[in-house]
């Protein structure tokens, strides 16, 4: 057996099975944390032979604790805090990435990477059986490894994203030794993309392409996100792809109350999370064209400096008692389930799009950066899922009229496409038990293996 006590196990978690221990270290931006505690929640409730080590920042320990209550009451789950050493620029107690800037967030991941000590540290005393790691930290695999413990690279966004885009061939294979891909080589598929996708024929429009740019973009001699999700593939023994939801408390007072005062699906919600931040023009080309569809909403929109976005003027008369708008963070998954909710105008992060299905509202995609070009490309063409937003190829810009006209075409009878078919497939709890379980034994059989 390998170092650190571990015993005998079977791949049925049987009774004579020692738990296999998991421990998980997501980035430090909720829109990651969630995916991991989803999937220890998942697994928990799946199976006994699993316990948890949940690792964050000390200033974000009380809200994953909260997401983790159900699991942790059991005893099979227990978050431990790290401490960021200080980083010039990066302000005192930031614990995430939510009202950071761009800069800041970049900071962050510099005082994630001197945390690595802690990290390696805690994986010498607990001696996981395996460990789920984020992009950020490929180093960890490397300190897993030179331990005997197996180590897996969580990615919480889509296939479509990584096949597009994080593969070796972007970089020295195709674009030359060391040299990074420009914009242009960006709009097309790179080889041995799936021909099935729409995207091998088409790519993607020039402004998608340029802001894909900032994956190979390094910030401060700092490795960049490419180098960061590379080196973590290629150090890892595995890569996990989530396919879980999340649970919340109870939806806040204010919110039902006024979303009661509505009609069955007549509300249009819109949220673009709390790291995706539209420009001042682009706010208000969205509002415009929210009041434009002459339906009740609810929109939240975000700064960088956590400022509140300023609406258009007039606006606000002109809304009363039908709109409304705010920022900061709100229960997204309670308000799409809430009956008054039906139409969802999305950035379509991958989180957010899956929300939305399973919640049964007709999605509008409006994507804003990396990522949400592939998703909102994968769900609405392929999968027939949402309505895309009609834009400007050269540089993605649009306005009121065609975010009215995507309302419009998804609220439509025969608007909803394909979108039912998937929400059972997310909310059929066998199918999402099998994976949990398939996942499990899996883990279990790479582990046995290294430790005989």
């Amino acid at each position: 057996m390998a170092a650190g006590g571990r015993g005998n196990r079977d791949a049925g978690g049987g009774s004579n099975a020692t738990p296999m221990h998991v421990l998980m270290l997501p980035w430090l931006a909720f829109g990651h944390i969630v995916p991991f505690a989803q999937l220890a929640r998942r697994l928990l409730a799946s199976s006994s032979s699993v316990r948890v080590t949940f690792l964050t920042v000390a200033g974000n320990v009380p809200r994953v604790e909260a997401m983790l209550s159900s699991a942790s009451s059991a005893g099979g789950v227990v978050v431990v805090p790290l401490k960021l050493p200080r980083v010039p620029g990066l302000p005192e107690g930031a614990a995430s990435t939510a009202n950071l800037s761009p800069d800041g967030a970049e900071l962050l991941k510099v005082a994630l990477d001197a945390a690595r000590p802690q990290v390696a540290a805690l994986l010498a005393e607990l001696r996981p059986d395996a460990v789920l790691l984020d992009f950020v930290t490929p180093w960890a695999s490397h300190d897993a490894a030179a331990l005997g413990i197996k180590s897996f690279h969580f990615s919480v966004f889509s296939a479509v994203a990584g096949a597009y885009l994080a593969l070796p061939a972007r970089r020295p294979d195709v674009a030359g030794a060391g040299a990074l891909p420009s914009a242009r080589h960006l709009m097309s598929a790179p080889a041995g993309f799936p021909a099935s996708s729409p995207l091998a024929a088409t790519g993607v429009p020039a402004y998608q392409a340029a802001e894909f740019t900032y994956m190979f973009t390094s910030f401060g001699g700092q490795p960049c996100v490419y180098d960061r999700v590379v080196a973590g593939i290629r150090a890892c023994d595995g890569i996990v792809v989530k396919t879980c939801a999340e649970m919340e408390g109870e939806l806040d007072e204010r919110w039902a109350t006024w979303l009661s005062a509505f009609p069955d699906g007549a509300v249009v919600f819109a949220s673009f999370g709390s790291e995706t931040f539209l420009p001042p023009a682009a706010t208000t080309e969205l509002l415009l064209g929210l009041e434009a569809t002459g339906r009740p909403f609810l929109a939240v929109f975000n700064s960088p400096d956590g400022e509140a976005v300023v609406p258009p003027l007039g606006f606000a008369e002109r809304v009363a008692g039908r709109g409304v708008l705010c920022s900061g963070w709100v229960q997204q998954q309670h308000i799409l389930r809430h009956r008054s909710v039906g139409c969802y105008v999305t950035h379509a992060g991958f989180s957010s799009v899956v929300e939305g299905l399973v919640a049964g509202c007709r999605l509008v995609l409006l994507p804003m950066k990396g990522d949400q070009y592939l998703n909102a490309a994968l769900f609405a063409r392929e999968l027939r899922v949402g309505v895309e937003v009609a834009r400007r190829d050269e540089d993605g810009w649009f306005g009121r009229q065609d975010v009215c006209n995507a309302v419009a075409a998804a609220v439509a009878d025969g608007g909803e496409g394909d979108a039912r078919k998937w929400a059972d497939f997310f909310t059929d709890d066998g199918v999402q038990g099998r994976f949990a379980d398939e996942f499990v034994r899996q883990l279990t059989e790479l582990v046995s293996a290294a430790s005989s």
